[in-house]
């Protein structure tokens, strides 16, 4: 719910709206979500990447969290 009113109000590539995703991604994987948490997590990797560069550490941090969930 968090991250749906901050993709309303601050929009989707917001720097407040990728972390709501990220922490989404990790709650999902706490409740065993693991394939909807991995997908959510990969999005939120992608959308740092363009929003906020490739040497950001957000986007360093979920792209390690990336790596680490798919081995």
């Amino acid at each position: 719910q968090v991250m749906e009113t901050r993709k309303t109000k601050l929009g989707a590539d917001h720097p407040d709206t990728l972390t709501s995703m990220a922490n989404l991604a990790f709650t999902w994987k706490d409740q065993g979500r693991h394939t909807d948490a991995f997908a959510l997590m990969e999005d939120c990797a992608q959308a740092r990447q363009r929003v906020l560069g490739a040497d950001h550490p957000d986007t360093l941090s979920s792209l390690a969290t990336v790596a680490k969930w798919r081995s």
